[in-house]
């Protein structure tokens, strides 16, 4: 089988401080950049074009959905969907060159090695957290509500193979990046579970899995091995759990 042509696809807004690096590691193994914007206010677009992507502007309607017309806009059925703030290393590129010469089942999952506040974090359930990211798109589709949307097979499709390498996520140049996301998510988490049907929030919700949240990511998953990165990640992630079902439970209560 000759290699076959792929479409590098990328979900943007105002990702100025990011897409450069991710285009860049990107382009030796694209036939395609292509970036689907979210009307970006900063300098995301021009940067875009000036690295040889082609640029689409379509209007945020959620990660699933914005995902999914990404997809299909590539001109490529092989689809390898980054975000932004990632960057593909040597090793990984060398791996997906490999996958493309002898493309093999329905799609190819890749590790991500985190970066948190200038400390590469490989503890705490955060690595290898692989994704399912390389794709042919007659074969599968994004998937979920509105928050942990994730790339799923159709039925009877082979289990995706893991590629080696690492790609890179500059996730959070700061604690205060770090617990500003966090209240945007937890909003929108509550917001998802509220959908969901769910209504009942208990003082389990409120203090048992918040505390087995830290207790889980920092002791058992070994986060303490992250020095302040791991402690400061199981702290904002157990407080991210509060956050979450006390949302829940002013919502319900209203």
């Amino acid at each position: 089988m000759p290699q076959v042509p792929l479409s590098v696809v990328i979900i943007t807004f105002n990702e100025e401080a990011n897409i450069a690096r991710c285009l860049e590691a990107a382009r030796p193994i694209a036939d395609e950049l292509l970036v689907v914007d979210s009307f970006s206010t900063d300098g995301t677009v021009e940067i875009c074009q000036k690295l040889g992507a082609r640029v689409i502007q379509h209007a945020f309607a959620g990660y699933v959905e914005q995902k999914n017309y990404a997809t299909q806009q590539a001109r490529h059925d092989y689809v390898l969907q980054l975000d932004a703030d990632e960057v593909l290393t040597e090793e990984l590129r060398q791996s997906i060159q490999a996958a493309r010469q002898n493309w093999q089942g329905a799609g190819y999952t890749l590790a991500r090695l985190t970066n948190y506040c200038g400390s590469w974090v490989r503890h705490g359930g955060w690595y290898p957290d692989r994704k399912l990211r390389l794709y042919d798109r007659r074969l599968g589709r994004w998937e979920g509500l509105l928050l942990h949307e994730r790339y799923e097979l159709q039925p009877h499709q082979p289990a995706p193979l893991p590629l080696a390498g690492d790609a890179l996520h500059y996730s959070y140049d700061s604690v205060e990046q770090h617990v500003s996301q966090l209240n945007r998510f937890t909003s929108i988490a509550a917001h998802e579970l509220w959908l969901r049907g769910k209504r009942r929030v208990s003082v389990f919700h409120l203090l048992l899995k918040p505390w087995w949240k830290f207790t889980h990511g920092y002791f058992f998953r070994l986060g303490f091995l992250d020095g302040f990165a791991g402690l400061s990640i199981a702290v904002i992630s157990a407080w991210g759990v509060f956050l979450k079902f006390a949302k829940l439970k002013t919502k319900a209560a209203a």
